[in-house]
């Protein structure tokens, strides 16, 4: 069971709101709606996958890697690995 199961409804909620906001901005290109006003936008749609990437990477953290870090070995080393490089894709991005 993915450590986000408890909030998956939360997490498609702001899913669809995002996606209404990149339809938002579709549209907005399609009418040659001012520059800065398209680029604020895309900036709170930015933002928002930032939040649900960071809600989704705690609750990795809390859940799938606090549970290999109780069996320990190689599980646990395989698992703080890929958070790690979750983390540098997120900083990265």
């Amino acid at each position: 069971m993915p450590g986000y199961a408890d909030r998956r409804d939360d997490h498609l909620k702001r899913l669809r709101r995002i996606e209404g906001q990149v339809r938002g901005l579709q549209r907005m290109i399609g009418d040659d709606e001012y520059c800065i006003d398209v680029l604020t936008q895309i900036a709170a749609a930015t933002k928002a996958l930032q939040a649900v990437s960071i809600s989704l990477l705690d609750e990795h953290l809390r859940h799938c890697v606090a549970q290999a870090a109780e069996e320990g070995g190689e599980v646990a080393e395989a698992k703080i690995a890929e958070a790690s490089a979750a983390i540098g894709r997120l900083v990265r991005s």
